[in-house]
C-alpha cells in the first residue's frame, strides 16, 4: 500500500531534506522512524528537496509498504520515534498512482524577513534578517515581472539540477507584519535557490539600490552573475503543496512565527 505524510521541520541543524554521508538529513531521521514503525527498509519521495537550514510548514512525502498500520501509528507512532524538530501532521492511505512530487501541481514558498536596524536573538535562524528600512512598495512594482513563464536562469544556483530553467510564477505578494516582511510565493515549482535569489534582489531594490525595472532586465539576462548573493536560508519555509482535489490532501498551514497569520492553500 501507499501513505502519504504532511509534516513540518525545523531544518536548522540538518544538511537539507535529501540523506548525505556523514551528514544530519531530514530524509534519514524520517526514514529511520518511519522503518521501525513498518518493521522494513522504507524509502520515501518528497514534494520538494528543501536545503540546507530551510524549513517546513508542509512538506508532502509518500512511501510504499507492506505493514499494515493505524492510520494513527502512521502519525503518532512515527513522531515518537522522530526528533523533537521534526513532526508528521498527517498520515493517510492513497492510490498507488499518487506521486508526492510529481503528482504536485503547485508549491509555496513564504519568506520572514525580520526588518529592524538591530539583529535578531528569538528569531535567530527563524527568519532572515536586513537592518536598512525597505520600500514596499518599490518591492511589489519589481516582483509583478516575475509572473508567468519564464526563464529563471538569473535566479537559479550554480549547481541546479534540473533540466529545464523555466517555471512559472502564478504569485508573488509581498506584505508587511509589524517589522516582519513577508514574500509569499507559489509557482508550479522552484529552481535550487530560487527563491532565496529572488528575496536578495528584492531586498537590493527596496532598500534602493536598483529600480525596480532592473527586475525585468535581470530577469531578461539569464545570467546569475548580475544578481546580488544568495539571500540567508533562516527564513525560508516550504508553506504548502497543492494537488488535485481528488487526493484529498489537507488544506492549509499556520505560521508559527506569527500567531494569527495563516497561510491557506
Amino acid at each position: 500500500m501507499r501513505i502519504a505524510l504532511v509534516l513540518e521541520y525545523d531544518g536548522s541543524r540538518y544538511c537539507g531534506w535529501q540523506s548525505q554521508p556523514n551528514a544530519c538529513s531530514i530524509q534519514t531521521a524520517v526514514e529511520v522512524a518511519v522503518s521501525q514503525i513498518a518493521q522494513e527498509n522504507i524509502r520515501i519521495v518528497t514534494a520538494g528537496r528543501t536545503d540546507t537550514g530551510v524549513h517546513a510548514l508542509y512538506q508532502v512525502i509518500h512511501f510504499d509498504t507492506r505493514a499494515k498500520r493505524p492510520i494513527g501509528a502512521w502519525v503518532r507512532g512515527v513522531n515518537a520515534l522522530l526528533p523533537d524538530d521534526i513532526a508528521i501532521l498527517w498520515a493517510g492511505e492513497v492510490s498507488e498512482s499518487f506521486h508526492a512530487r510529481y503528482s504536485a501541481i503547485e508549491r509555496r514558498y513564504i519568506y520572514l524577513l525580520l526588518n529592524q536596524a538591530v539583529r535578531p536573538g528569538i528569531f535567530h535562524r527563524k527568519a532572515g534578517w536586513y537592518h536598512q528600512p525597505l520600500d514596499l512598495d518599490r518591492m511589489q512594482a519589481a516582483s509583478r515581472y516575475l509572473i508567468g513563464e519564464h526563464d529563471f536562469t538569473s535566479f537559479r544556483a550554480a549547481e541546479c539540477q534540473a533540466k529545464k530553467p523555466v517555471r512559472t510564477m502564478t504569485s508573488l505578494d509581498i506584505s508587511r507584519h509589524g517589522n516582519f516582511v513577508i514574500f509569499d510565493l507559489r509557482a508550479n515549482a522552484f529552481l535550487q535557490h530560487m527563491v532565496r535569489n529572488i528575496v536578495g534582489c528584492l531586498v537590493y531594490i527596496g532598500k534602493g539600490k536598483y529600480p525596480a525595472a532592473w527586475m525585468q532586465e535581470l530577469l531578461k539576462s539569464c545570467n546569475r552573475a548580475y544578481a546580488p548573493p544568495t539571500f540567508s536560508p533562516a527564513g525560508l519555509y516550504l508553506a504548502g503543496v497543492k494537488y488535485d482535489a481528488a487526493w484529498n490532501m489537507p488544506e492549509s498551514a499556520t505560521c508559527p512565527i506569527i500567531p494569527g497569520l495563516t497561510l491557506v492553500k
